[in-house]
């Protein structure tokens, strides 16, 4: 017997995995090959230094990040924990759009924030037809 998956559930599938993805290459780059500490300092401290940030929030943020970015893209890809990741993953974009906003009232948004706030924004809305993750396995599972 075969079953056949609806193509709401791939218009689910594709946003999800592909922001997940996304969230978990740049994780996985901060984390493992540029550092945390290092992505802290060089993106975080040293551009904000002279702004009203408080310096502690900056090297919160920047070593949080990555970590976010790590376990959250990964949780999408698989679609597990899917609302909490999304929750994680929009408080980076918007801690993100914040700070590019310090620095550059005027920052192009079409290049980096606004592509991935689709793509979260697609994939929240998609959550209850999204048969191809695990949170869907597991409540069948429990059904």
């Amino acid at each position: 017997m075969t079953t056949k998956i609806a193509p709401k559930c791939w218009a689910a599938f594709v946003p999800r995995v592909i922001l997940g993805l996304i969230f978990l290459a740049a994780g996985l780059w901060k984390v493992f090959s540029l550092g945390a500490v290092e992505h802290a300092r060089d993106l975080f401290v040293a551009p904000y230094e002279a702004s009203f940030l408080p310096e502690w929030s900056l090297w919160v943020a920047g070593t949080t990040i990555p970590f976010v970015e790590l376990v959250c893209g990964a949780l999408m890809v698989v679609g597990w924990q899917r609302v909490p990741a999304a929750i994680g993953l929009g408080a980076v974009l918007v801690l993100v759009t914040f700070g590019h906003l310090v620095a550059d009232p005027l920052y192009a948004f079409n290049i980096h924030v606004i592509p991935r706030v689709i793509l979260l924004a697609m994939a929240m809305a998609m959550f209850e037809d999204d048969s191809l993750s695990v949170d869907a396995w597991l409540a069948r599972r429990r059904a």
